[in-house]
């Protein structure tokens, strides 16, 4: 085989994974497309091994989560991007091992955190509570 031919072969397969649209080995899933092994999915796209998410794109192995993209391991997260191994995030950012936190960035292994800025226990929830209602989210 040459490189051209390769280079040709391997576009061409490209060019059939970008027209499927089909789901594989996924239960209950509605409006997704290109799912995989998993169940009760929602308007998802690319996701694996999830259940019960909605509006993801490009996430994997997560749990409850709404309108979040290319995350891994996260649960009952909503409108996060590239967080991994995290719970209950709401509009964060590559998190990594953090739980609680909203409207934050980069941060590695913490929790109750809004803005970056770390927050106790009640006044945390007191705040985004405040925030959803401001945001209506």
């Amino acid at each position: 085989m040459t490189l051209a031919d390769f280079e040709q072969r391997f576009r061409a397969l490209v060019a059939a994974h970008a027209e499927g649209t089909g789901n594989v080995g996924c239960l209950a899933c509605e409006r997704c497309q290109r799912c995989s092994e998993s169940t009760f999915l929602e308007d998802c796209k690319n996701v694996a091994r999830s259940n019960y998410c909605s509006a993801c794109e490009d996430c994997t192995e997560c749990s409850h989560c709404t309108g979040c993209t290319a995350c891994l391991s996260c649960s009952h997260c909503e409108a996060c991007d590239r967080c991994v191994a995290s719970a209950y995030l709401v509009k964060c950012i590559g998190l990594s091992g953090c739980t609680y936190c909203f409207g934050c960035v980069g941060l590695s292994k913490k929790d109750f955190h809004i803005l970056n800025e770390p927050y106790d226990r009640q006044a945390y929830f007191d705040t985004v509570a405040e925030l959803r209602r401001t945001m209506r989210i």
